[in-house]
C-alpha cells in the first residue's frame, strides 16, 4: 500500500455566467481510497459532488458569474494495487468478455482502431497473446513516437499521430489503445496524477482487460505504472477531460502535483499493475 499526496490549482477568468464539471478529484475503486480531501473555491460559490460513471469517478459541478475563478483541490489517496508477479496474463476471448467490457472494442472518436487493423496485425499479430503483448504495443509506441509538448491539440487522433510520430502523452495512450481494440484487446483510456512525473501535470495513460481485470500501462514510461492515480476513466480522452465548459472561461494558471514518501513505487514499473 503507497499513501500519496495529490493536489491541483486552477485558475479562471470568466467573461460571462458559465457552467462547469470539474473532473479533478480521485476516484474511489477498490484499490484507491480517498482518505483526506480538501477543496477550496474563490470566490465561495454553491457546487456539488457528482457520479460521472459506474467507476467511482466524481465531478465537481459548479454555476460561476464573471469573475477571476480559482479552484484548490489536495487529497491523500491510499493506493493498494495488486502487483502481479511476472507471468503470463492471457487475453480474453470475445465470446467470454463480460458485456460492461464489450464498448471498449469499439472505435472511438480518437482511437480510431477500425482504421488501424491491417498495420496492427501485421505488426503485433504473430506475437504471443497477452500482457506480453500489450507490453510490446507500449515498446514500440515509446520508441517509434516522440514526446513533443504542443505537438498536436485536442482534434489529433491516433491516426494523426501515428502520421506525424509525435504527440503528447494522451496522444500515446490513444495509440496504444487503438492498436489494442484493432487487435481485440479492450482498452479503455485513464487519466489521473502521477507521482514522478517532470514536469508535473494531469497524465494520460491507458489500461486493457487480460484474465479477469483490467491492468494499466504508460506508453510514455514517464512515471511509475504504480504511482499512477486515476481520475477518470472512458473511452478516450473526450470523456475525461479535467474541465469541461458551458459558457466563455479562459484558462489563466494550472499546477498539479503527486508525491510520494516510500521509495519502493518507483521501482515497481516492470510488474503487471491492476487498481481497478
Amino acid at each position: 500500500m503507497y499513501f500519496v499526496k495529490i493536489s491541483s490549482e486552477l485558475i479562471y477568468t470568466i467573461d460571462s455566467a458559465a457552467s462547469f464539471v470539474f473532473n479533478i478529484a480521485a476516484a474511489n475503486t477498490d484499490h484507491q481510497q480517498t482518505v483526506e480531501e480538501n477543496l477550496t473555491i474563490s470566490p465561495s460559490i454553491d457546487s456539488e459532488w457528482c457520479p460521472l460513471n459506474d467507476f467511482g469517478c466524481r465531478g465537481l459541478r459548479l454555476k460561476v458569474e464573471p469573475c477571476e475563478l480559482s479552484i484548490r483541490y489536495s487529497a491523500t489517496v491510499l493506493l493498494s494495487p495488486e502487483i502481479e508477479q511476472i507471468r503470463y496474463l492471457n487475453e480474453v476471448e470475445h465470446k467470454r468478455l463480460p458485456t460492461s467490457v464489450l464498448p471498449f472494442l469499439n472505435p472511438s472518436r480518437y482511437c480510431e482502431s477500425d482504421r488501424l487493423g491491417r498495420f496492427a496485425w501485421k505488426e503485433f499479430g504473430q506475437l504471443q497473446r497477452g500482457y506480453s503483448r500489450v507490453n510490446e504495443i507500449c515498446n514500440w509506441v515509446n520508441a517509434h513516437i516522440d514526446y513533443v509538448a504542443g505537438s498536436t491539440d485536442t482534434s489529433s487522433s491516433a491516426c494523426d499521430v501515428l502520421i506525424q510520430r509525435a504527440g503528447v502523452c494522451r496522444d500515446f495512450a490513444h495509440v496504444s489503445i487503438a492498436l489494442c481494440r484493432a487487435l481485440g484487446i479492450p482498452a479503455r483510456y485513464v487519466s489521473g496524477y502521477a507521482v514522478g512525473l517532470e514536469p508535473p501535470d494531469f497524465h494520460g495513460f491507458f489500461e486493457v482487460y487480460l484474465e479477469d481485470r483490467w491492468y494499466l500501462f504508460d506508453a510514455t514510461r514517464m512515471a511509475p505504472v504504480s504511482g499512477l492515480v486515476r481520475i477518470g476513466i472512458g473511452r478516450d480522452a473526450a470523456d475525461t477531460s479535467f474541465a469541461n465548459i458551458v459558457g466563455q472561461a479562459t484558462m489563466q494558471f494550472i499546477k498539479v502535483e503527486a508525491t510520494s514518501a516510500d521509495s519502493n513505487l518507483l521501482y515497481n514499473n516492470g510488474a503487471p499493475v491492476s487498481t481497478a
